[in-house]
């Protein structure tokens, strides 16, 4: 990376207390030390807005009400108006060795790097599902996407996470920056708006923080009915990068070969999921015809219902 790069770090986060030490010990020990750690706090209850100043980080804080996964993004970008390249942190991660930060922003030595986005591991006693899940959609060979890349991936060439990953400001704000009005996967969104614009993404596998949720079976069908609202509001994903079905049934199957080795019976419980997922998903994409109160209990970004 050239030294002439400004690399600042935006974390969003509420009530991160519990997650604290992991995540303040991984960003304080990387080997490329950021300009900035801005911490956008949704008036933390449990002390984070003071643990982040006690490491010097810098606190924006905002209402509990006011947070928005893209618009609050957004605003650290405007924020940061000085970076070259804006990492993004989710609070519940913990970076993975002292060059995790180095190693992500590593492709942006090619100009036509727009963003990337790192490895994530299971969390330490994490179960079979819960791995599978990371092994599966986060591999060990580095990939560059581009718009054409849609040809032969389809959705897959859009899938992106901003637990971990950095973006090249001035590529971000040229195609408008986050949206403030999606329910969920700001990242998706904004990664597609890239590659039709000309740049490319890359996964940096040697880049790593461990991170994965053991979610309930009912999470997954709200995880999965926000992303059926999405997919239903964003249409043009699908029209211009195609279903993510087939990804879907590539994951399931690699799951039952996994648990079958890894955790046999948690296979009715990976069964059960499934289901959830997809009723979940259909659920969402239909989110037109439910009325705005019901929707509000079955998602899992409530507060989206309530703006």
């Amino acid at each position: 990376m050239m030294s002439k790069e400004r690399v600042e770090v935006i974390i969003p986060t509420y009530n991160a207390a519990r997650y604290w030490n992991a995540l303040s010990t991984g960003i304080r020990a990387q080997s490329l030390k950021p300009e900035r750690v801005i911490v956008i706090d949704s008036s933390s209850k449990d002390g984070t807005a003071e643990l982040a100043r006690g490491d010097g980080f810098e606190v924006l804080q905002i209402a509990t009400e006011e947070f928005n996964h893209g618009g609050t993004r957004q605003m650290g970008a405007e924020y940061a108006a000085d970076a070259n390249i804006v990492i993004y942190l989710t609070q519940d991660v913990a970076p993975f060795g002292v060059n995790a930060f180095a190693n992500l922003v590593r492709p942006f030595s090619d100009p036509e790097i727009g963003a990337a986005y790192g490895r994530q591991l299971p969390r330490e006693n994490a179960s079979p599902i819960e791995a599978h899940g990371r092994h599966f959609s986060y591999g060990e060979e580095p990939v560059v996407r581009s718009w054409e890349s849609r040809r032969e991936m389809g959705f897959k060439s859009i899938f992106f996470s901003d637990a971990f990953g950095a973006y090249r400001r001035g590529a971000l704000m040229s195609v408008g920056g986050f949206s403030t009005d999606v329910i969920f996967g700001e990242d998706t969104v904004v990664v597609a708006r890239m590659h039709r614009a000309g740049w490319k993404t890359a996964y940096v596998p040697d880049a790593m923080v461990r991170h994965s949720h053991d979610y309930t079976i009912a999470e997954e069908f709200r995880r999965y009915f926000d992303i059926g609202v999405l997919h239903s509001r964003e249409s043009w994903l699908n029209d211009q990068f195609g279903s993510a079905s087939g990804e879907g049934r590539r994951f399931v199957l690699s799951e039952l070969k996994y648990l079958l080795g890894h955790g046999p019976l948690h296979i009715p419980s990976a069964a059960a999921r499934t289901i959830a997922k997809y009723l979940g998903y259909k659920v969402g994409r239909r989110e037109s015809r439910i009325a705005p109160q019901l929707k509000h209990r079955l998602g899992m970004n409530r507060q989206y219902w309530l703006r």
